[in-house]
């Protein structure tokens, strides 16, 4: 299977294990030189950045669900969003590069039709591809995703979604629709 099939059965996967609907947000964080089998910031490659790309990005606007992209560390894991799915975030100002911000940010700042980058995000879900440390962008209560697919070329792949806080205490119920 290539690399734009297993991002898109992978994103696919997501969105119905996370029950995601149109408007949500994923965060995805991917490291290319752990997808081609090399350390992660060592051997960054936009050619594979744009196979992920593909198969994560044409999979969530058909469902309707916004992307954002997190930069590597040296652009200290900003987020490629949209304009519009950024709405009321502060906007930063940097452009991602292969070897800052990582080549699949810099993909997305390509692509996206009015990209910008913001400094945090809260997503309802996230693909972690090669161990790129998404957790600090979703919500408050994340929940692994265990996926057929495991891997991405040779990264690990770790998927989450979200739920709502539990409050209460020993005689609370909760709304199993929320879990």
């Amino acid at each position: 299977m290539d690399i734009r099939t297993q991002c898109m059965e992978a994103t696919e996967e997501l969105l119905e294990a996370a029950r995601l609907k149109a408007g949500d947000l994923v965060v995805v964080g991917c490291s290319t030189s752990e997808v081609t089998g090399h350390k992660i910031g060592t051997d960054s490659s936009v050619e594979m950045a744009e196979q992920i790309f593909e198969g994560i990005y044409q999979t969530l606007r058909k469902a309707g669900v916004n992307l954002a992209v997190q930069c590597c560390e040296h652009l200290n894991r900003a987020l490629v969003l949209e304009k519009e799915a950024a709405k009321g975030m502060e906007i930063v100002n940097a452009l991602p590069q292969p070897k800052a911000g990582g080549s699949l940010a810099t993909v997305a700042y390509a692509r996206f039709a009015s990209p910008v980058l913001v400094e945090r995000v809260q997503a309802d879900a996230g693909l972690d591809i090669g161990d790129t440390l998404i957790g600090m962008h979703l919500k408050a209560v994340a929940v692994p995703v265990r996926l057929s697919i495991r891997r991405i070329g040779e990264a690990n792949l770790v998927a989450a979604r979200v739920r709502p806080k539990f409050v209460g205490g020993a005689r609370a119920v909760y709304d199993d629709n929320l879990l």
